[in-house]
């Protein structure tokens, strides 16, 4: 495959998570903001959201402060910002018009009737209306997006490499959700949420797990009262939460030993070596050592397997 095809099919899919993604960031965070709280509490964690996001320098260069309605503004509609759920959609419609070619008519179909619909949804105001049903309706989108590629692309490298771009972004935004979440109980999380009381502990959690839908799975798998610690376990080393880091990692090393090259050795041996520390991680050790830095650490692996793909699949980014 020609790799400027391939940069444009990764991309597609990256960008279309990437505004689930971002869209389940704002939605928890929105939750989370009608719990009773100081008004400090609530802009620190729109500041942390921002933070995570990678997004804090631009925000601040075009406003004095941080308010929640700025913030997803921000995040939600302004086309000058490149990570925001407009842009994205936007993106990913162009790179799905660059290889039209590529994909079946109902890929193309699904991605630009999203864009039209975000396009008409936000000149009428229905994200202001109602900020939680909009981002229901992009996480829809996209459900609806990853339904029709798998039902209906043939399963050659494009699909490959579209799912490549879905499951590394996955996996970026998943670590950037538990550590602005786990960040917000505390500096650093050692398996103790201290000086908070169980009721506000449950909904903050619960709202955590409902931003991946996580919650009936969490019933499901350990059938107890929402606890910090297997909340970081579910979203980290289960290998059958499909939103999880080790489930995602599954899929960036299958999808790469089908699109594999003479040159993609070392990308492949660094996705199975982080692959197989999550596999046979135990969340007590990761808990110990610190979540935030354990994250962080595994932040800038997620980012350098995706240049080390770029360089050997994709079109080379001039330097």
């Amino acid at each position: 495959m020609l790799s400027r095809t391939a940069d444009h099919l990764f991309w597609m899919n990256r960008y279309t998570e990437r505004a689930e993604n971002t869209a389940r960031l704002l939605d928890v965070n929105y939750q989370t903001t009608l719990l009773p709280q100081s008004e400090a509490v609530a802009r620190a964690g729109w500041q942390g959201l921002l933070s995570i996001s990678e997004l804090l320098p631009a925000y601040k260069e075009k406003h004095d402060a941080i308010l929640a309605k700025e913030v997803m503004d921000f995040m939600v509609k302004d086309e000058e910002n490149p990570s925001s759920i407009v842009s994205c959609l936007s993106a990913a419609r162009e790179n799905a018009r660059a290889v039209r070619g590529t994909l079946t008519t109902e890929v193309w179909e699904t991605q630009n009737q999203t864009w039209l619909e975000v396009k008409r949804m936000i000149k009428q105001g229905e994200f202001e209306a109602d900020p939680s049903q909009f981002f229901e309706w992009v996480k829809f989108r996209s459900h609806l997006s990853r339904g029709v590629t798998v039902g209906t692309m043939l399963m050659d490298e494009a699909l490959h490499f579209m799912r490549l771009g879905t499951f590394l972004e996955r996996a970026d935004n998943t670590a950037r959700l538990v550590d602005v979440k786990f960040h917000a109980v505390e500096s650093d999380f050692y398996g103790i949420a201290n000086g908070k009381d169980q009721e506000y502990d449950f909904y903050h959690w619960s709202a955590i797990l409902r931003s991946v839908s996580g919650f009936e799975v969490y019933r499901k798998v350990y059938r107890d009262v929402i606890r910090p610690e297997r909340v970081a376990d579910l979203l980290i080393l289960r290998p059958d939460m499909p939103r999880s880091l080790h489930a995602s990692l599954n899929e960036v090393v299958a999808n790469l030993a089908l699109v594999a090259n003479d040159q993609s050795k070392e990308t492949q041996r660094r996705a199975g070596k982080l692959r197989a520390e999550l596999q046979y991680g135990r969340i007590d050790e990761i808990l110990a050592t610190g979540l935030h830095a354990y994250l962080t650490q595994f932040l800038d692996r997620i980012n350098d397997l995706g240049a080390h793909i770029s360089r050997d699949f994709l079109v080379p980014v001039p330097v």
